[in-house]
């Protein structure tokens, strides 16, 4: 009971501090050009783990489709 009341109040802290009232922020003219990079750099870093990894990933989606091919 006391662990489902923490999860839920944690929970509910963690949704309250997405939507503060008032907030003191400056955003200077280089944060867009900052949040594009890491778009950018998180994009690409995807890219190049999926070509590292395509030849696992290839093999793991045939044996899903052969198998469910051989279970009917």
């Amino acid at each position: 009971m006391f662990r489902k009341f923490v999860k839920y109040l944690v929970m509910a802290l963690f949704v309250l501090s997405l939507f503060p009232t008032i907030a003191f922020a400056y955003l200077d003219p280089g944060t867009g050009s900052y949040v594009l990079q890491v778009v950018l750099g998180a994009f690409l870093g995807g890219l190049f783990a999926i070509k590292m990894y395509w030849r696992n990933i290839r093999t793991f989606v045939a044996n899903i489709f052969s198998k469910n091919a051989s279970g009917e």
